[in-house]
Formats: C-alpha cells, sequence, structure tokens
C-alpha cells in the first residue's frame, strides 16, 4: 500500500469557476468518480484536501489537488514525480469533458479489478458485452448498449429506460436514469441520480441534475442540482467553426476554449424550457435562466432572475427553491452549504 498523501488545493481553484464555488476542485467529477475518490481508490485510504495555506504545516507529502490520476501508480510507498509528471492537471472547466474518455476507461478498470457484474438481461441488444459494467440493483429494460468504443459502466440502482441508445464510453452512476429514446454518445457522465433524455455527448453532468426531456448537450459540464427544461439546447461549435471564447470569472477576461465547447453550469441553476444556449456559455449557481427565445448571454452571473431583466433572485426565495428541488429526490439543504451560499450572494 502507498503511504498516506493530501490533496492541496493550489490557482486552479480560481480557475474552475462556477464548480469550485461550491467545492474544492478534487471534488469535480471526471469518469465515474470525482478526484479525491480517484486517490482514494488507487490508494486504498481516504484520502484529506487542504487548503494551500496549510500545505507548510503539515506532515503529509502533498500531491496538487487538480492532478487527475490516470494511469495505475507504480509499485512502492513512494509517488515518483516522474510519475506525477505524466498525469494531466485539470485548469480549465472545458478540459473535463476532454478528460473523459480516459478516465471512464480507467475508473471502469478500477471497479472491475475488485467487482464482477451482474449479467445483462436477455432482452438488452448489446454489442461487446465484455465491456459493459452492471452494478446490482440497476434496472435496463429493452435499449440499445454499444461497447465497441469504450465501456459502458450502469451503476447500483440506475434505471436504463426502453428504446435508450448508449454508445460507450458512458458512466450511467448510481440511481441515475436514461430516459425512453435517449441518445448518449461517448464520452458522457451521468452522474448519481440525475436524469437524461434527449441526445447526449462529450459531457457531464456532475449528480442529482436533470436534462430529462429533448434538447442536445454537448461538451459540456453541469454541476449539482440543475435543471434544464424541456427543449433546452446548447450549442458546443460556432456557425463560423472558430475558436469557442469563454469568459474567466476570476481573470475578468475571454478565454479560447478550442474548437468546442458546450455549457459549462454551476449548482443549483435551473433553465426555461426551449432555452437556447449560446456556445461556450458559462452560468454561476443559483440561476433562474429565462428569457425571450434568443440565445443567452455568454455570461450568466450567479444568482440572476431572467438573462434580460436586470434582477435577482432574491435569497430566501433562492433557497426555499434550492429545498423544493432538493425534496423531489429525498433530500434535504446541509446547513453548511447553505451558509456557503449565503455567502455566495453577499459577495457576488
Amino acid at each position: 500500500m502507498h503511504r498516506q498523501i493530501a490533496l492541496l488545493e493550489n490557482d486552479s481553484q480560481l480557475h474552475l469557476f462556477p464548480f469550485t464555488l461550491t467545492r474544492s476542485v478534487a471534488d469535480l467529477r471526471i469518469g465515474l468518480f470525482t478526484i479525491r475518490e480517484k486517490w482514494a481508490l488507487a490508494l486504498g485510504r481516504p484520502v484529506e484536501v487542504m487548503a494551500a495555506a496549510a500545505g507548510p504545516e503539515t506532515n503529509l507529502p502533498t500531491i496538487p489537488a487538480n492532478l487527475v490520476p490516470t494511469d495505475p501508480l507504480p509499485d512502492g510507498t513512494d509517488i515518483p514525480d516522474s510519475w506525477l509528471a505524466m498525469q494531466p492537471r485539470l485548469e480549465r472547466p472545458w478540459q473535463m469533458p476532454r478528460l473523459n474518455r480516459d478516465a471512464i476507461l480507467r475508473d471502469v478498470a478500477l471497479v472491475r479489478s475488485t467487482r464482477t457484474s451482474v449479467a445483462l438481461p436477455a432482452h438488452v441488444r448489446v454489442i461487446n458485452p465484455d465491456q459493459v459494467f452492471v452494478e446490482p440493483g440497476a434496472r435496463i429494460e429493452h435499449c440499445i448498449l454499444n461497447a465497441s468504443d469504450g465501456p459502458i459502466y450502469i451503476g447500483r440502482d440506475a434505471l436504463v429506460m426502453d428504446g435508450a441508445m448508449i454508445r460507450g464510453p458512458v458512466a450511467v452512476c448510481e440511481g441515475a436514469v436514461v430516459k425512453m429514446g435517449a441518445m448518449v454518445y461517448g464520452a458522457t457522465t451521468i452522474g448519481p441520480y440525475s436524469v437524461v433524455g434527449g441526445e447526449v455527448k462529450n459531457s457531464i453532468l456532475m449528480g442529482f441534475s436533470n436534462k430529462a426531456h429533448e434538447g442536445y448537450l454537448g461538451d459540456a459540464v453541469v454541476g449539482e442540482w440543475c435543471n434544464l427544461g424541456a427543449g433546452t439546447s446548447c450549442s458546443n461549435l460556432k456557425n463560423s467553426a472558430r475558436p469557442v471564447e469563454v469568459w474567466n470569472a476570476h481573470l475578468q477576461a475571454w478565454e479560447s476554449a478550442g474548437a468546442k465547447c458546450g455549457l459549462i453550469m454551476g449548482d443549483f441553476s435551473r433553465s426555461a424550457i426551449n432555452t437556447a444556449f449560446n456556445t461556450g456559455s458559462v452560468t454561476g449557481i443559483c440561476c433562474n435562466i429565462f428569457g425571450d427565445g434568443s440565445l443567452t448571454p455568454k455570461y450568466i452571473p450567479s444568482f440572476s432572475w431572467g438573462v434580460h431583466t436586470g434582477q435577482r433572485y432574491e435569497l430566501t426565495r433562492a433557497l426555499e427553491d434550492i429545498r423544493t428541488w432538493m425534496g423531489f429526490k429525498n433530500r434535504e439543504l446541509d446547513p453548511a452549504m447553505e451558509q456557503l451560499i449565503q455567502q455566495i450572494h453577499s459577495l457576488h
């Protein structure tokens, strides 16, 4: 077993807005697991995350919290610098979908090393069944699973409904639902207790979020407790095919994200039916997004009430709505998260 380590936060925390408003970079999900969970599985022990200022005060060896382990750890108690240098570092949110394919492959391999898949039902149409891993309690109805381009993972108590089409590599995490007729392309992660319908490609829903109806989501990252209303679609490619510019809230500047970048949506944000998100749109947390049917602005600040109203989501109402949405999935708002939301509201 490798020695104990700590994950040390760094400047990446500032540039991974809006997701790091409400969590450490170590708790961002890529593939099946968060970065923290990946390290814990690789090391065989829980991993602590420390703020940057705590680094010199700890006796534990530290590793940057934004370093994503993609290769098996080398043998030995210490992790060599040469191995660390080969692992990708997460610096911007649009990198997450680009890392997702390799992350799913690595994470499924980790799962296979310790557990055995449940047998697929006979009524499922499957290509390359050896690359499909099913956890106990998952329900798989009359659907099509194509694992020829990468593995498909279906988590505990997940549901894949009739007519869904999934092409790997894809992770359907614990309690997630893939609705009837959904088209899910790799490399996509449907986080725990999330719901997906329509067409989704190369995207990450981190957990407890819904894109339950028709509409397109591609090259996107959606935080926790978000809801995309029916017909919501999200552009990921400019008509000119020129590089996509994405707003960096920390630098207060536009940055190039390359040829493709879809929606980047912070926790607790929601869109009305038929919302059309512009290419590379960034929303803060706790936004209620609605408008006149035209493309959204490229940047929607936290606690926005609509996109052209100039109004702000009143804090008491925002918290009431969050509790209602969480109640739909039998969850309650954690007091620490409520306090954090209040702090963010006071600063934005």
